[in-house]
């Protein structure tokens, strides 16, 4: 549960009611670029990574938000990640935060690249990086201009904007 309080299950329950309010509410706050103050509320949970539980570094903390929140942020991902396919900014190649690619699906598209050169008799070097907790300091700013760069739209940038201020 989030921080309203409001089990999913219920909220599924509600779906045929919510289908009528909820997209006028998405709506209202992309064209604005408002994002209502709930959707910044959150309830931590320490999730166990590894190792032994007494020890707090093997924890992940794990917001968890209001879902109609998260239904939005995900409706504004896949448009971002429309126009940026759509304009050719992701390339093929790329596998990290991209649906259905994984570090599995690049490890094997690298060994398949990899072994193709050494069959034809050309020397390999790799240099291979964990970039994992690479958005826990990504430069907002940057990010912002990246995406006006490539042509996201003003009311998607705005919302966009908003929601991070939210976060910090």
């Amino acid at each position: 549960m989030g921080p309203d309080g409001i089990h999913l299950r219920v909220l599924r329950e509600l779906a045929e009611v919510l289908t009528e309010p909820l997209p006028i509410i998405y709506q209202q706050s992309w064209q604005t670029g408002e994002v209502p103050a709930d959707w910044h509320l959150a309830n931590v949970t320490p999730i166990h990574k590894k190792g032994q539980k007494d020890d707090l570094e093997n924890f992940s903390p794990v917001s968890l938000t209001l879902v109609p929140g998260k239904v939005m942020e995900q409706i504004i991902l896949s448009a971002s990640m429309r126009c940026m396919k759509d304009a050719q900014v992701i390339r093929p190649s790329q596998h990290g935060f991209i649906g259905h690619r994984s570090c599995l699906t690049n490890l094997i598209f690298l060994y398949d690249k990899v072994t193709c050169l050494v069959d034809e008799g050309k020397a390999v070097d790799v240099v291979y990086r964990d970039f994992s907790n690479v958005f826990d300091t990504v430069s907002h700013r940057i990010l912002l201009e990246k995406l006006a760069a490539h042509d996201l739209d003003g009311s998607t940038l705005c919302w966009v904007k908003n929601w991070l201020q939210g976060r910090a």
